[in-house]
């Protein structure tokens, strides 16, 4: 049976067989949980395996790589989120970010995914809550793959890092489910 938890965490740590990385579209190392992951899977190696790909990306695209140096997933799924200060209504695309990286989950017959709120730090523009916005889309993105893929079992941990982060993603977590 599939469920969703939020987590006052970070995702990097969770013990899961994919760690979501709040990527850009050029898959290079960045700041934020970006750096983080890339710190703990080994930069060079993530770096080679993220090249192989063929970037940029579009917004919403999700891509998988091994996450060689971690020792708490097997994998590292890429998901590129829009930058609201570029594109200030791309709901559709943070959606697709969600989705599309349970979708690569369950491509690769993998069944745990630990999600950072994805858009939600610097890539969340001028929105006025970032954090609760992209709350919104992971349960969105949760329910429709359920729906959609009813006997596919997946657990989806959504991890809010900062105390603000928590308050605000909690609201609407409780609220949408």
């Amino acid at each position: 049976m599939s469920s969703v938890k939020l987590l006052h965490a970070s995702c990097a740590v969770q013990n899961v067989d994919a760690v979501v990385n709040a990527a850009n579209k050029y898959l290079m190392a960045g700041g934020g949980i970006c750096g983080v992951i890339f710190g703990k899977a080994g930069a060079n190696a993530l770096g080679k395996a993220c090249a192989k790909y063929k970037t940029p990306l579009n917004d919403g695209q999700a891509v998988i790589t091994p996450a060689f140096n971690m020792k708490n997933a097997k994998y590292i799924i890429h998901a590129v989120g829009p930058d609201f200060r570029v594109t200030p209504k791309a709901f559709k695309e943070l959606f697709e970010a969600y989705y599309n990286s349970m979708k690569v989950l369950m491509d690769n017959e993998l069944h745990s995914i630990s999600f950072p709120l994805i858009s939600a730090s610097i890539f969340g523009g001028k929105l006025t809550n970032p954090a609760g916005e992209s709350t919104k889309q992971c349960i969105r993105a949760y329910k429709a793959f359920v729906n959609d893929y009813p006997d596919y079992d997946i657990d989806v941990l959504l991890c809010a890092y900062t105390d603000n982060e928590n308050i605000e993603a909690q609201k609407v977590f409780d609220a949408m489910l």
